[in-house]
């Protein structure tokens, strides 16, 4: 029954990557968390199979590292493009890529029109939003009854998981929880935007961070041989972020574990990616059982923060582990977002 399952999971996966050049990526940036408790949960994903009765433990199973691009259309989005030539020749300078085996992936990338449109927003020509509640509307997307309760199942479904990760790397359990519930909503939202096509499109066809972007690709490319991923079978946000913790390739290369020791590092996994949450805070300086961010009175301190409600603003003194958390995302109300929601599960759990 279960190799039925993950066989029926498969297909679906295959039609739509398919389909995959004709459809725009869903921009899960801009996702807002039903507020209605007795609301339906969202439909699966058809890029993850859950384990019966574990409904938070998606693993995205991709194929081997065995396509043939050798031989290709020269029709392709990216087959004329004298950067993609020399980002290929590159790759196959530095890195010992296949040249005709580059040829014939990039020859199989799609311009993904949505994705230009998210990096290269038109200029606004609207009233500029007020800064007043600014903090108020962005918590609101995240402190969510929803997101609490799924929070305190996805630590119970994990416990063991999470527990060996808190105690190997020393992170506090509720902000691996917190972390994973802003990004994906436990994983619920990990993207269905096949990766390659994202970076492959940001790299070439947008300007404003095109080098990041092309340095990203090239660890996509080298992630993939590691791994042994086939190139076009990863999933992820429109920015090219993967699994349930959103890493960049560069990230997943750097700081990604197979924590659960099955010979490869997948993300798409609760097990390895909570673990490499962990890891990822650890790396970066987390200290256990430290504050975060405390409540104040007032701002005259440089290590207070000031957030917009639409009651007023608060006030808050951040230590060390808000930094860290800040590390993943470089802004005040997404390391605040993280923090409230840790410990809004952590009391409920």
């Amino acid at each position: 029954m279960t190799t039925s399952v993950h066989q029926h999971f498969f297909h679906i996966a295959l039609v739509a990557l398919l389909a995959g050049c004709a459809s725009d990526p869903v921009d899960y940036n801009t996702y807002k968390s039903p507020v209605n408790t007795t609301q339906s949960p969202p439909p699966p994903n058809p890029y993850i199979s859950v384990k019966p009765k574990r409904p938070f433990q998606p693993r995205y199973r991709p194929l081997s590292n065995t396509s043939n691009y050798s031989s290709y259309s020269p029709n392709g989005d990216y087959v004329n493009n004298s950067s993609v030539r020399d980002f290929i020749q590159r790759m196959t300078d530095k890195h010992g890529f296949s040249e005709s085996y580059l040829n014939g992936l990039f020859a199989k990338a799609c311009r993904l029109d949505s994705v230009i449109r998210l990096e290269s927003p038109a200029p606004s020509t609207g009233p500029t939003k007020s800064r007043i509640g600014s903090w108020t509307r962005y918590r609101n997307k995240f402190l969510t009854p929803d997101h609490i309760r799924n929070g305190v199942e996805f630590w119970h479904e994990n416990a063991a998981t999470i527990q060996k990760a808190s105690q190997t790397y020393g992170v506090d359990p509720e902000y691996i929880v917190g972390i994973i519930g802003v990004e994906t909503y436990f994983g619920r939202n990990i993207g269905k935007t096949c990766v390659f096509d994202a970076l492959t499109t940001l790299s070439f066809d947008t300007y404003r961070r095109s080098k990041y972007f092309m340095s990203e690709l090239e660890n996509f490319l080298l992630m993939t041989r590691e791994e042994g991923y086939e190139p076009r079978e990863p999933v992820g946000s429109w920015a090219g972020a993967m699994g349930l913790g959103q890493f960049m390739p560069s990230s997943f290369r750097k700081l990604a574990i197979d924590f659960d020791h099955d010979g490869r590092r997948d993300l798409w996994h609760a097990e390895d990616a909570i673990g490499s949450v962990a890891h990822y805070f650890s790396k970066n300086g987390w200290e256990y059982k430290n504050p975060v961010a405390q409540e104040v009175d007032d701002n005259y301190d440089p290590s207070i923060i000031e957030l917009s409600t639409y009651e007023g603003d608060e006030y808050w003194r951040v230590y060390h582990n808000f930094k860290v958390i800040k590390r993943y995302n470089n802004s005040n109300k997404y390391a605040m977002a993280v923090h409230q929601l840790a410990q809004a599960i952590k009391q409920q759990y």
